[in-house]
């Protein structure tokens, strides 16, 4: 290349997004409808956790649900475990815990959560996308359909669409609601009057709205543009991440398959591309070769060494974002594994190996081989299973309940009588469980002194707060200068739930 020959970009395409044009429309995307082992496995993997999603707010153990995000009452359970204001610090162990294993999840294989886990992917295309197929066809139909005429036919499949649209969307909006607020309360908003629930029928209109939205029209807009997910991905990927990758090494260059006169496809030659061909391959980003076949008439060394690639752009037609994969990883490929099933059928027609497009890294591609285990990867792994080990210990050593006793500011330590003082105590017994429970103090064993409730034997409701107030009387013969340590044991019906200590202070001027 000459000094003054300008470098030519071969990664324009990262310059824009598919579904948005040169004037900043809206390009609406209609994908194929994929088919294959890959589609198949996702369509039981969605299967189970919808399953999974609908079922749960109805499982409940000891009468309360078995998962529930109540924000508005800061009140969670997770699997039957009861989680409380007073747990924050596990919640946010446990979120940390959960980010960390997120980065290491997408460094090692990418965005394998978004093709195969995600909700919006699964409720998109397994839910809402094969609603679409089946009453207004594969792509091609609904190009037709949308640039035909308003006709009976097509009102009443267009509005039939987007009120069986509709129906899912508040049925999902009442599903994630229960998990915030509980099936029952969900129920009851459904059936009682409007006047009693105004407020969470005015929550599940903008559920349902909402979803009704994202599902209608945004639909993938919300992984290319909005998901900050997508675009973490640039960070954390590098060249040993495993995602839907295009095996340019192979396939490149690409060309249309010839028929030879007895009208078979003729065989071109399945090698890696040697050579001027291959060394240009190796140097460049993925897609600079194919760029270079596709946009030209290929030379004759090309057609000579024509890759697996037919150009055929399946993997475009069935791509929900728009995409080439062709061209190499990009923040809007959410590892759907569409194209990896409609490159294999062409491959298996045309007697090539499967795998042209497959999950694989680039340096797997380029070298042969997947290294998963990098230094980066060992890193964060030591410090995910640091994280696991804490909230693991963390777990075992909560309490069902908590017990504060706290000195009552501002009252002095005073003498009962000639043998004893007495201190003044605030007490909050938290009650983390689904049962009532009656609470009875005692000065731990071996402890010479009493403690005088003020007013009645408290008791903790489920998942509540009990107050009050307690004296603590100790003998003088029990005091250790001027402050000495007290240990005090809660009990629940004779067992022990919980221990509690505080100081105890001698009265001023008292030897």
């Amino acid at each position: 290349m000459s000094a003054t020959e300008p470098i030519k970009d071969t990664e324009a395409y990262r310059d824009k997004i598919a579904t948005v044009d040169e004037a900043g429309k809206r390009v609406w995307i209609y994908p194929k409808k994929p088919k294959g082992p890959y589609t198949n496995a996702r369509t039981y993997v969605s299967w189970v956790l919808l399953a999974f999603l609908f079922g749960m707010p109805f499982v409940k153990v000891n009468g309360e649900p078995i998962l529930l995000f109540n924000v508005l009452e800061r009140k969670f359970i997770l699997f039957g475990i009861t989680f409380m204001p007073q747990d924050f610090h596990l919640f946010v162990l446990a979120m940390l815990t959960f980010i960390v294993f997120i980065v290491l999840f997408t460094v090692v294989w990418g965005r394998l959560f978004c093709g195969w886990v995600c909700p919006q992917t699964i409720f998109m295309e397994m839910v809402f996308r094969k609603i679409e197929y089946a009453i207004e066809g594969d792509a091609n139909a609904q190009r037709r359909l949308d640039k035909a005429p308003w006709t009976t036919e097509k009102i009443i499949k267009k509005v039939g669409k987007q009120a069986i649209f509709f129906v899912i969307a508040v049925l999902v909006a009442n599903t994630f609601l229960a998990y915030i607020i509980g099936v029952d309360e969900v129920i009851k908003i459904a059936t009682e009057p409007l006047s009693l629930h105004w407020k969470g029928f005015m929550a599940m209109l903008l559920f349902s709205g909402a979803f009704y939205f994202v599902f209608s029209y945004l639909r993938e807009q919300v992984c290319v543009a909005i998901c900050p997910y997508g675009r973490l991905q640039g960070v954390m990927l590098d060249r040993n991440s495993i995602v839907v990758a295009y095996d340019f090494v192979r396939g490149e260059p690409r060309g249309k398959l010839k028929k030879s006169r007895k009208g078979k496809a003729a065989a071109s030659p399945l090698s890696k591309i040697q050579g001027d061909v291959s060394a240009a391959t190796a140097e460049a980003p993925a897609g600079y070769v194919a760029k270079k076949a596709s946009n030209g008439n290929p030379t004759e060394e090309m057609k000579a060494k024509l890759g697996d690639c037919i150009d055929c752009s399946l993997c475009v037609q069935v791509c929900p974002t728009g995409i080439d994969i062709r061209d190499g990883t990009q923040l809007e490929c959410v590892n759907c594994t569409a194209c990896m099933d409609a490159c294999d059928e062409v491959m298996e027609k045309i007697n090539r190996p499967k795998g042209l497009i497959r999950y694989d890294s680039y340096n797997g591609i380029m070298e042969g081989r997947k290294k998963l285990f990098t230094g980066r990867v060992i890193a964060y792994t030591v410090v995910l299973a640091i994280l696991v080990v804490v909230n693991i210990v963390l777990l075992a050593a909560r309490t069902d309940v908590e017990t504060l006793l706290l000195r009552t500011p501002g009252v002095m330590p005073q003498k009962a009588d000639e043998t004893h003082v007495s201190n003044l105590y605030n007490y909050q017994v938290i009650n983390k469980t689904n049962e009532e429970l009656p609470v009875e103090f005692r000065l731990a064993e071996g402890t010479k002194g009493s403690i005088q409730l003020v007013g009645e034997s408290p008791t903790a409701a489920a998942g509540k707060v009990a107050e009050g107030a307690l004296f603590i009387i100790l003998e003088n013969s029990a005091l250790q200068g001027y402050k000495t340590e007290v240990k005090v044991e809660v009990y629940s019906n004779g067992k022990l739930i919980d221990k509690a200590s505080t100081n105890f202070l001698r009265p001023a001027g008292m030897e």
